[in-house]
């Protein structure tokens, strides 16, 4: 059997573009429950909140070192809050990969 070796890198690379895609996804579906929720600065909640994320960890990893969101160690919980600082970056990106929120008042 002949097999054609750009078609299966072309195919790999559009398993890590989707993989990379959905944690993306991941990320403003996060932020926007944050929202939701009102957790900007010192309002956070309970990181044990988000446990229907499987790659909770990775996200809130990346997004702190963006500098988007707070972390709150405390001695029995973590707690995550969005940074006013970066509200107009958050709705971008959350908007980008929530495209249905465009337009509507969502973050105010």
């Amino acid at each position: 059997m002949h097999l054609n070796l750009s078609l299966v890198a072309t195919f790999k690379r559009q398993r890590i573009f989707i993989r990379s895609m959905s944690s993306d996804l991941e990320k403003a579906q996060v932020m926007f429950k944050l929202t939701r929720k009102n957790n900007w600065g010192s309002k956070y909640d309970r990181l044990e909140h988000f446990k229907r994320f499987p790659n909770l960890d990775k996200i809130v990893k990346e997004l702190s070192g963006r500098g988007w969101i707070i972390i709150y160690k405390k001695p029995k919980f973590t707690g995550i809050s969005l940074d006013n600082r970066h509200k107009s970056e958050i709705k971008e990106f959350v908007e980008t990969r929530m495209p249905y929120l465009k337009g509507m008042t969502w973050l105010t």
